[in-house]
């Protein structure tokens, strides 16, 4: 199947592999520097940005305010501020927003699931020689080797083809509000699991996030159905 791949389908299904290796490995980087709370609403902006790109209306423009003005006190300095972290976590929002944009391209030209599959299989492939060096050095017990196949299941190949699969049944909109809430459930997790707690200002910038991306989704939700409608029935 993969040798049918034309040159111009193989440049987004590896840029998609490169990104969600990148994105990944920063992103975990940046939860264990600066908590899994804090990491994701960064990451987040990612789609955020995608979402508010090229557009003109006002609203979208406060919401772009919005969420930098949260971001700025997210990310405000003090002396135990991690920047390299912070650096890690945007680099994490830079991939996720190339993730959407690149998905969009994968599935126009690979309609299957074979674009997408293979650049989860390259995406993996390009963490072998990192993942053979450190089992050498530092062989694992087998309560490890279980619970790092749990969190690659659970963490990559469970989302990834989820995405994948919602995006071809659920409008762009309700897709966007739903994901608009993981910076909530990752902050609740990392407090209630991983004992990371958050200060009221950075609860109250992560809901100011979580309440421009809602806001900016929801608003263009009629304009996108407007425009889904005229291609089903041929007019531009």
């Amino acid at each position: 199947m993969l040798r049918s791949f034309t040159w111009a389908q193989w440049r987004p299904v590896l840029g998609l592999a490169l990104v969600f290796a990148t994105m990944n490995l920063s992103l975990y980087t940046a939860i264990d520097r600066i908590g899994l709370g804090l990491a994701v609403t960064l990451e987040f902006l990612g789609p955020l940005t995608v979402a508010l790109a090229g557009s003109r209306r006002r609203t979208d423009a406060l919401c772009a305010l919005a969420a930098a003005a949260a971001v700025v006190v997210l990310a405000r300095p003090s002396p135990s501020t991690d920047y390299p972290g912070i650096g890690l976590a945007l680099l994490a929002a830079v991939c996720w927003g190339c993730y959407v944009v690149l998905n969009r391209t994968v599935d126009r030209r690979l309609p299957g699931l074979e674009g997408s599959a293979a650049a989860a299989a390259i995406s993996g492939a390009l963490y072998l020689p990192v993942g053979a060096l450190v089992l050498w050095h530092r062989p694992p017990t087998l309560a490890a080797l279980a619970c790092a196949l749990a969190a690659g299941v659970l963490s990559s190949a469970v989302p990834f083809l989820s995405d994948l699969l919602a995006l071809r049944r659920v409008p762009a909109h309700f897709f966007g509000v739903f994901m608009s809430v993981s910076p909530v459930f990752a902050a609740l997790v990392g407090l209630i699991v991983l004992d990371q707690a958050l200060d009221t200002a950075a609860w109250a910038a992560i809901l100011v996030i979580v309440g421009a991306n809602a806001v900016a989704v929801t608003a263009a939700s009629p304009g996108v159905r407007r425009r889904a409608s005229r291609r089903r029935h041929g007019r531009r």
